[in-house]
């Protein structure tokens, strides 16, 4: 493809997966490329500057209007236990909150189970205490001891620990003892990273504040080495644009604000893949769907609402609860890595281990021995080795066919494709249920969305999980391995502030809400001002968290900007939402929970056109589709002319993914979408 080179003139995005990395570049007339090249677990930025090289060719790096990341760097960093040594300061008596927890266990019937709590991030000898509180008002009821916080800070830095939490209590309500502890802190051990729970995490519920607080802490060394990296691959590829990063509510970040807070980044990759979905599905006229992207390691599945992700307030990584607004995606382990097995019983079992990008599946040949879900599609004729990642790695079909016979097809007494068919029922089936449970379990009819298959896998299964549930729209994108490195390219700059209360409504004057309103909106416009947005150019909203007095959660209520009532606005307004949800309301106080500010600039993008290779049919290949073995047409994307009508079975292949069409679907070609239907019976 030929792209436009003058000053200025490219997008670039890039996103991390387990197994490869993901680079989409579009011009100022919205050509656009897609690229994928393997990733590097040891260090994800050689991937980046990998693609970048490639993307650029002969092209001065001066052509790059704008340079966008995804990155799951800080999601790994927690789950491999690789971040960096932290402690935690504490309120006199509550250093144990963080190994207490919510006294819950994360399996009920395992009979031997580990810490519940992430105490292994900040053992108890990490955890100290100062004298000082803050009562529920968010009055003073006992100073700061500064020469505490100085001893433990130098206690702490003595254990080397190379960022300190502090979370002290009521915080949230009154943050000034925090706000001095830090001051303490750096002058006493400069260089130390901190992070405040008051700015991390302002609400209540202290332990699910202090993880994330903690988490926080122990990023801010990682990530800060990491966009350090990336911002160094820029300046010697001599781009000017400056590095923004995709953060978990699906906007993007300066990497000023990234280092400042970087748990904000944990649902980094698939939040973009849902902005590229919610993208997709809208080109596609549907406000609502369900996203499944499917890679390496994992399959993360996220709902489209209203033509945008669902977003919530309590995600989490692993087990553990980190309170940051994120997109609302499930992920799962299954992915064309899932190792398959066969369990003590003799079942068989796929996933949740992964052979992961090295070595990779049996077919990679890298030293991986393991039968995987890749494996499987290549036995089953559904992948061409020859051109999987459009020909970045040659797969060895010989090598998938041992790994299945000796693992799987041998100890189960089953012939080689038999054994090939069975591993791919299973991991559809438990993609099938991600679904289910982001859809059946919370009320919804999938049978009433479409869904959008994503990732270089998600082709591959997608009608299989359709059928599962009864859908019978499949939207396919015009370039489905690489939608969330394409959703960085329509991801607005976002930034948020906000406020906990935890107060009766009643309490707070018309005047105390708009001067807090205020005073969030002004921190979001330095924000926005600190990555170069114009003052008066962002679109601002406004919701707060209510509930009745009594109630242990909350509900979201949008407030316009600029009313001159918000207390009475939050108040008959979270009257209806409470409605809404549950189909009845009280007559008793709303607490007002927290104030939330965001301000998003959104991208400025032309259509996307993509541009890959020529595309050529290909003839028809022995494949094998619900364990029927027969030969299938092969056809190249490329090809397909708008408005064109194909019926299944059929094998769809494009540079980033494989899109099979079994026997009773259809595929409909659209300008920049597939669609296919399910024919009635």
């Amino acid at each position: 493809m030929s792209v436009p080179m003058s000053p200025g003139t490219l997008d670039i995005g890039i996103d991390i997966g387990g197994t490869f990395t993901d680079a989409v570049c579009r011009g100022a007339d919205g050509s656009a490329r897609l690229l994928k090249v393997p990733s590097t677990p040891d260090d994800p930025s050689r991937a980046v500057a990998e693609a970048l090289r490639r993307l650029l060719g002969d092209a001065g790096g001066g052509a790059v209007r704008r340079f966008l990341h995804g990155t799951t760097v800080a999601t790994n960093a927690i789950l491999e236990g690789t971040a960096a040594r932290v402690g935690l300061i504490t309120t006199a008596g509550f250093a144990d909150v963080l190994e207490i927890g919510r006294m819950t266990r994360a399996s009920n019937y395992d009979l031997i189970f580990g810490p519940q709590t992430p105490v292994d991030v900040a053992p108890s000898a990490r955890r100290l205490e100062v004298r000082e509180r803050i009562d529920a008002e968010g009055l003073v009821v006992e100073p700061l001891d500064e020469a505490g916080v100085a001893a433990a800070a130098r206690q702490l830095a003595g254990d080397g620990v190379q960022a300190i939490a502090i979370c002290f209590l009521f915080a949230f309500l009154n943050p000034a003892h925090e706000r001095r502890a830090r001051e303490i802190v750096e002058a006493t051990c400069p260089g130390i990273a901190v992070s405040l729970s008051s700015e991390v995490d302002p609400g209540i519920r202290e332990y699910e504040r202090c993880c994330a607080t903690v988490f926080d802490a122990a990023l801010k060394p990682v990530m800060d080495l990491y966009l350090g990296r990336i911002e160094g691959i820029l300046a010697e590829s001599g781009v000017p644009a400056a590095l923004r990063i995709m953060h978990s509510r699906g906007g993007l970040l300066g990497a000023g604000a990234a280092r400042g807070r970087p748990i904000r980044l944990t649902l980094s990759g698939p939040s973009a893949a849902a902005i590229g979905a919610a993208s997709v599905l809208r080109d596609a006229g549907f406000g609502q769907g369900v996203s499944i992207d499917v890679g390496g390691t994992s399959a993360d599945v996220a709902l489209i609402e209203n033509g945008t992700p669902a977003l919530r307030n309590d995600g989490r990584i692993g087990r553990f609860p980190v309170r940051v607004p994120t997109a609302d995606v499930l992920a799962i382990a299954a992915g064309g890595g899932s190792i398959a097995w066969i369990d003590a019983t003799g079942g068989l079992r796929v996933g949740p281990r992964s052979a992961g990008a090295d070595p990779g599946p049996a077919c990679y040949r890298r030293g991986g021995t393991r039968p995987t879900v890749l494996d499987a599609s290549v036995v089953l004729g559904l992948v061409d080795p020859a051109r999987f990642a459009n020909g970045e790695l040659r797969l060895d079909a010989d090598a998938a066919a041992e790994a299945i016979a000796r693992d799987i097809a041998g100890p189960l007494g089953m012939g080689l494709e038999a054994a090939a068919s069975a591993i791919h029922r299973v991991i559809n089936a438990t993609m099938a249920e991600a679904v289910r449970q982001m859809t059946v379990a919370r009320g919804i009819d999938p049978r009433d969305f479409p869904l959008l298959p994503a990732g270089g896998g998600g082709g591959l299964h997608a009608a299989w999980i359709a059928e599962e549930l009864g859908m019978t729209k499949v939207v396919v994108p015009a370039a489905p391995g690489v939608l969330a490195a394409a959703g960085l390219l329509e991801a607005p700059l976002e930034h948020d502030a906000a406020h906990g209360f935890y107060r009766p409504l009643e309490r707070l004057t018309e005047d105390d809400l708009r001067a807090a309103i205020d005073a969030l909106t002004a921190r979001c416009a330095a924000a926005m001002a600190g990555d170069g947005v114009a003052s008066g150019s962002a679109v601002t909203e406004i919701a707060a968290a209510a509930s009745f007095m009594g109630q242990g959660h909350s509900l979201d209520v949008q407030v316009p900007p600029g009313s001159a009532r918000p207390g009475e606005v939050i108040r008959t307004g979270f009257i209806e939402a409470h409605r809404r949800a549950y189909g009845h309301t009280r007559d008793a106080p709303v607490r007002l929970v927290s104030l939330r500010v965001v301000q998003r600039l959104p991208a400025e993008t032309a259509a996307t056109q993509w541009r890959g290779d020529d595309g050529r049919d290909m003839r028809a290949r022995r494949a094998i589709l619900d364990g029927v073995a027969a030969e299938v047409a092969v056809r190249h994307r490329a090809t397909m002319a708008e408005g064109e009508v194909v019926t299944g079975p059929v094998i769809m292949e494009q540079a980033d993914s494989t899109l099979v069409v079994p026997a009773g679907w259809r595929l409909v070609a659209h300008a920049r979408h597939l669609v296919m239907e399910r024919i009635a019976a």
